[in-house]
């Protein structure tokens, strides 16, 4: 299949790039599973923006900027912020119903590291909102083609096969059909890379199950630059269930007035913990309370800690976050009389495939966009609820760029089709369950919230030893979802673990024992193919 372009994944940043191309262009959009399937859908908290009387840009920017550890880019933060109130707009042009504010238009909320309410959301699932909207104008749209349970497996480039950076166009992607089971080569003048980030490489996230890396290692092997994967993102309030994994509690339930306490039973039992952390207290940054809660929980032996928003009344827990509370109910807890059980768990991949302020990677025809990239907008943490924007902004900014510099994209020359006349079904599927597991669990132990530098040389030697297993078992086999999904998981967990070696300090959501401060100088981790 030939496209004008080709997008690759289907939720924000992916939806809002098509939309924008298919007023001129024919759009294909790839999504490895279901449409919905993708990070999009499952936040919560909402959308940052500049939209409160007495609130700036300056400050969003500030805001932004000190979460970020001073390693953003100060040109690409203001890009971002600036554009925020025209997508908020364009949002609500397309359907999404932001909840209505009492005197001013919409209701704001905040969260941590916010210094003003700049939140808009639809209750406690905006997410889910946004996909539906883009969803629906996407299908409306006569010239964007909806490709669902389309596997990418590696991008198509002129010298397929062979690794370079930065000197061969890319035409598209050969890609696995869940259906036939068929591999199917589909080309474009340019591609989008919006594939979401890397979650899956830990063993507790918050991340849906196909945040396995994929643009990024696609993006990886086929030369483009990869920076800042150390700097993985721990949420700090996931539910603890033993049956109910990777359900969120969204930052907005700090924000609107929730404690975190420690659990009864132990010494200050019933005690908030955050102020002596952070004069900020439950609003501080994400990877502070992340860092607070697992320091809290290993140093008294708990498998938890409470995170407690009873005290704001019934009513008004029911009326900020009524999906949540009905999530909980059902499984025993009512959040208006009792707290939660929480623990940390990894949220977002804030670095990614290097792009510029128009989306542009490396390799000529091939753009990114959202949790796949590292755009310069979230330096050494992500601040709450700048994520989707992020997609917004970008989504949009790579159309405006494929638009503008249409006439310098050639049509794909003819290319090589997939060949699997040298490889057999596998009978050992047990090998790739046995591969995901153990490194979903190393990473775990060894590359979390806290880091050694022995604890990610470990972590490395066994992503060596797994490499040549897998792509032992790549080379003779035919390719399944979960095989792709696989070598994609170890080669995100590799550049991960490269990435937090070559950092010598502790800054944002990087911390290490062997060096707790900061340097002097903040530079990105930028690795070349």
């Amino acid at each position: 299949m030939q496209f004008d372009v080709l997008v690759i994944g289907s939720g924000a940043a992916g939806l809002t790039c098509a939309l924008n191309l298919a007023q001129h262009f024919r759009v294909g959009v790839l999504s490895k599973a279901d449409l919905s399937a993708g990070s999009t859908a499952w936040a919560q908290g909402g959308i940052a923006a500049v939209l409160e009387p007495g609130d700036t840009f300056e400050s969003h920017i500030e805001d932004t900027m000190v979460a970020g550890a001073g390693l953003n880019q100060r040109d690409i933060v203001e890009f971002v912020v600036e554009n925020a109130p025209a997508a908020i707009e364009r949002l609500a042009e397309i359907g999404v119903p932001f909840n209505a504010g009492g005197t001013e238009r919409w209701h704001l909320t905040r969260e941590g590291g916010h210094s003003h309410r700049r939140i808009v959301h639809v209750d406690d699932a905006t997410g889910w909102a946004v996909q539906q909207a883009l969803e629906k104008a996407a299908a409306a749209s006569p010239n964007i083609t909806l490709l669902p349970d389309r596997v990418g497996i590696d991008l198509v480039t002129s010298r397929h096969g062979e690794r370079y950076s930065g000197d061969g166009h890319v035409w598209g992607v050969y890609a696995l059909n869940r259906a036939t089971g068929r591999v199917e080569t589909l080309t474009a003048h340019a591609t989008v890379l919006a594939t979401g980030g890397a979650g899956r490489t830990y063993l507790f996230s918050t991340a849906p199950r196909g945040a396995t890396g994929d643009g990024i290692a696609m993006a990886w092997r086929a030369g483009c630059r990869v920076a800042n994967m150390e700097f993985m993102q721990f949420h700090p309030t996931c539910l603890y269930n033993l049956e109910v994994k990777n359900f969120l509690i969204t930052e907005a339930v700090r924000g609107e007035g929730g404690h975190l306490k420690l659990p009864p039973g132990v010494p200050g039992g019933g005690e908030r913990f955050m102020p002596r952390f952070d004069p900020r207290a439950e609003l501080a940054p994400r990877d502070i309370v992340a860092r607070a809660i697992d320091h809290e929980i290993k140093r008294l032996g708990l498998d938890y800690v409470h995170l407690d928003i009873s005290h704001m009344g019934a009513d008004f827990v029911k009326g900020h976050f009524p999906n949540i509370y009905e999530k909980l109910l059902g499984l025993g807890i009512d959040m208006t009389k009792a707290p939660i059980p929480v623990v940390p768990a990894q949220h977002y991949t804030c670095g990614g495939v290097v792009i510029d302020r128009d989306g542009k990677t490396d390799l000529p025809g091939l753009y990114a966009a959202g949790e796949v990239s590292h755009s310069g907008l979230h330096g050494a943490n992500r601040l709450a609820s700048n994520s989707l924007l992020e997609c917004f902004v970008f989504g949009e900014a790579a159309a405006k760029h494929i638009t503008a510099n249409w006439g310098g994209l050639a049509s794909p020359p003819p290319i090589r089709a997939w060949d699997e006349s040298r490889v057999t079904d596998s009978d050992e599927e047990v090998v790739i369950k046995q591969n995901w597991t153990e490194i979903r669990r190393f990473m775990w132990n060894y590359v979390g919230i806290v880091r050694t530098t022995k604890r990610l040389e470990r972590a490395q030697h066994r992503i060596k030893l797994l490499t040549g297993e897998v792509e032992d078992f790549y080379g003779h086999f035919r390719v399944t979802p979960d095989l792709i999904e696989l070598r994609n998981l170890l080669t995100a967990a590799d550049l991960i673990v490269r990435s937090a070696l070559r950092r010598h300090e502790s800054r944002g959501l990087h911390y290490t024992l062997d060096y707790p401060q900061p340097s002097p100088v903040a530079e990105d981790t930028v690795l070349i193919p």
